[in-house]
């Protein structure tokens, strides 16, 4: 029996609309959301993220904000960038494209931002809420696989979870999230140390494949009725192709699909999600700027309140 299709276009249109919502009752209160993005250098890849991720924003009434900068940028004046951003009140989130040039300290940019606009929950702040289950933006691309787990119905109570890949953006936080007690799965990271990660792999009720390596995860290596979440995307030359390209998984996906229960395609999987949830992250920090503000005005109008009793 064939693999149920993850329609991770359909599930990110869900969430999209979610924040379009979100966003404009803030309109209405007078707060239109608002990313600063940040970009050092003219990596084609890094442009093209940044251009799909405006066109998102735009799409869910959000504003977005440019700020390019010249590859040869001194980190100092970055710095002075984020810090400007921190100040500005009009200004939501922030997110700085990565990779950075080899200069710049990436700990030392991230660390820099207010992790009340940490969107992408990269900061030290939002990396200890998220582990010890604190209030603060989750990665996106580990709380998109999550929330297609659960918008599909797959069982994570008890389930065991195998994750190939142990980056700081997708690995790792997915490890954490998915052993958190409100999901409660018992999680595995197979990792390049992993001697014979099949002998994990055909174990688990789930497996998460963000290692990078195209047709890593074969037929073999997955149990029948398996959850494959694919989180790889591979570029591969192709001369048939008008790119001269194609898009790849880490999943070797026709043999799989034949043999898991869900699975993910890639492109239309987990990359959807991504933006999908950057969106969502966005218009919660707009929310949560918001009623600071309002809290703060109603309380000042207590104390003016009882001063006039007084």
């Amino acid at each position: 029996m064939a693999a149920k299709i993850i329609d991770g276009k359909a599930v990110a249109a869900k969430m999209r609309e979610e924040a379009r919502t979100r966003a404009a009752a803030l309109e209405a209160r007078g707060v239109r959301p608002c990313l600063a993005v940040v970009l050092a250098g003219e990596d084609p890849a890094s442009l093209s993220y940044v251009a799909a991720k405006e066109k998102a924003l735009a799409g869910a009434g959000m504003e977005g904000r440019e700020f390019r900068l010249p590859a040869g940028v001194g980190e100092a004046e970055l710095l002075g960038v984020i810090n400007a951003l921190n100040a500005d009140e009009t200004v939501h989130g922030i997110l700085v494209q990565l990779p950075l040039p080899s200069h710049i300290r990436e700990k030392a940019v991230i660390s820099a931002m207010d992790p009340a606009k940490d969107v992408d929950g990269f900061h030290p702040v939002s990396v200890g809420n998220m582990v010890l289950g604190g209030k603060g933006f989750l990665p996106c691309t580990p709380h998109g696989v999550l929330v297609l787990l659960r918008e599909e119905g797959i069982p994570t109570d008890g389930a065991h979870a195998v994750i190939l890949g142990r980056s700081n953006i997708v690995g790792k936080p997915l490890a954490a999230l998915l052993s958190r007690r409100e999901v409660n799965a018992t999680v595995t990271i197979c990792h390049t140390g992993t001697r014979n990660p099949g002998l994990y792999t055909k174990e688990a009720d789930i497996i998460i494949a963000a290692a990078g390596r195209p047709g890593l995860i074969s037929a073999g290596m997955v149990k029948e009725g398996a959850a494959v979440i694919d989180v790889g995307v591979n570029r591969v030359a192709d001369s048939s192709s008008k790119k001269g390209y194609r898009l790849l998984g880490d999943v070797d996906y026709g043999p799989v699909a034949e043999k898991a229960g869900w699975i993910t395609p890639v492109p239309g999987g987990v990359g959807p999600m991504t933006v999908a949830m950057l969106l969502l992250n966005v218009v919660e920090a707009a929310e949560n700027a918001a009623n600071a503000v309002s809290g703060a005005n109603t309380a000042s109008g207590a104390r003016a309140a009882a001063a006039r009793h007084d």
